[in-house]
């Protein structure tokens, strides 16, 4: 029990510095200067004011100086990151796995809120995952070397095409992303992703259009469900591949 309060302890201070880094990386600032501050008043965050989930739940989701209302992105991170990596902990066990597929989940989720808030994907995380995950990959996790490299070519190629086929239709960032994804999980689950991610973006495009007034030319952004797609992926594989084999009656 011990372990378990402490991963999700350091997943959710994780998760504080995600929301670092989902603010300040799409306007270009420093994740590192200046120091934690309001977004309202600029005055600096105390230590104590700064503990994951509860200061916001103590101060009621107000900064101490101001009053002004602080966003509920902050907690909910946080806290997403917390149980995810008690979730982690909990199928994979202790071990190098545990770490390379955390790094992988804090990428996907600070991806996710970046691209619900600006619509972008930075490079400043997918490029660098590519290089992290194909190293995992090869050394940690069960995708291996081979498959990781052939996840990277095949789901950004596959990206590619449909960005040239389509003349924009689908951005860079997506491409960086889905390569990214195969770099950490090889090239089965990266296609796992792509399905998962198209069938659930396909439901939400048809919702929002019929009970939110969307319009098909309306952007939607696709990187929360490739993030949705590659950690049901982590978790869930191999359930899914069998029972697809059973309904195929294989």
């Amino acid at each position: 029990m011990t372990i378990y309060i402490l991963v999700f302890l350091i997943g959710a201070a994780i998760g504080s510095f995600l929301n670092v880094c989902i603010c300040r990386i799409p306007a270009g600032g420093s994740i590192t200067f200046p120091p934690s501050h309001c977004p309202s008043c600029k005055a600096g965050i105390r230590f104590y004011d700064n503990i994951p989930i509860i200061s916001y739940l103590l101060l009621r989701g107000r900064c101490r100086q101001c009053n002004a209302l602080i966003s509920p992105r902050y907690p909910i991170v946080e806290s997403i990151n917390g149980i995810g990596y008690l979730l982690l902990l909990y199928e994979f066990g202790p071990g190098w796995s545990l770490l390379a597929y955390s790094v992988f989940f804090s990428s996907l989720i600070a991806l996710t809120f970046i691209d619900l808030s600006h619509q972008i994907l930075p490079d400043l995380i997918t490029l660098p995952g590519i290089i992290v995950g194909l190293i995992a990959a090869s050394s940690v996790l069960p995708a291996g070397m081979i498959n990781s490299i052939i996840g990277v070519f095949l789901g950004g190629g596959a990206f590619y095409l449909a960005a040239v086929l389509s003349r924009g239709g689908m951005g860079g960032g997506d491409i960086k992303l889905i390569a990214m994804i195969g770099a950490f999980l090889g090239w089965r689950d990266v296609l796992l992703t792509i399905f998962i991610g198209a069938l659930t973006g396909s439901l939400v495009g048809i919702f929002l259009m019929l009970f939110k007034g969307k319009k098909r030319k309306d952007p939607i952004p696709f990187g929360p469900f490739l993030a949705a797609g590659a950690i049901i992926s982590v978790f869930l594989d191999r359930e899914i591949f069998i029972w697809y084999v059973h309904l195929r009656g294989g």
